[in-house]
């Protein structure tokens, strides 16, 4: 951790990276046995967050380009995971959900992650938890 006379922000930002890098260590065991990473489960996350999203919007949201996302998606398509499906109204658009097998990856890979959670909210209290909420959206606010 942070040494002597070093500030508390600097903490703050080791611990950061500490807790993610525990909080992403086992769903990348998971994802890696089956030739998969953290930019395939970013994609299978926010996919699940927000079924039949277009591909415009997934790219927003991850702050990525088209030619960005485009490997990442057709293996998770190819893999059987993300179905691609035509807009009803604008035959142009796409739109995005997670099949069974996607959805079921996905609830696995975040059971763990809610885990580690679950136990760290319960042990800080839940004026910690609300606390930490306050801070990581202040943090992840765009300026």
């Amino acid at each position: 951790m942070a040494t002597a006379g070093r500030g508390s922000y600097d903490e703050a930002i080791e611990l950061i990276y500490f807790a993610w890098r525990e909080l992403v260590a086992e769903p990348d065991r998971l994802l890696a046995r089956r030739g998969l990473s953290r930019v395939h489960h970013r994609v299978i996350y926010t996919i699940g967050r927000a079924p039949a999203i277009t591909v415009g919007g997934l790219c927003r949201v991850l702050d990525i380009s088209k030619q960005a996302l485009h490997q990442p998606l057709a293996t998770l398509t190819d893999a059987g995971l993300v179905a691609r499906t035509v807009d009803p109204k604008n035959r142009r658009i796409r739109r995005l959900t997670l099949t069974a097998r996607g959805t079921q990856l996905e609830e696995r890979l975040a059971a763990v992650q809610r885990v580690r959670f679950e136990r760290a909210f319960r042990a800080a209290g839940a004026t910690a938890e609300a606390h930490w909420r306050d801070v990581m959206k202040l943090i992840a606010a765009r300026e």
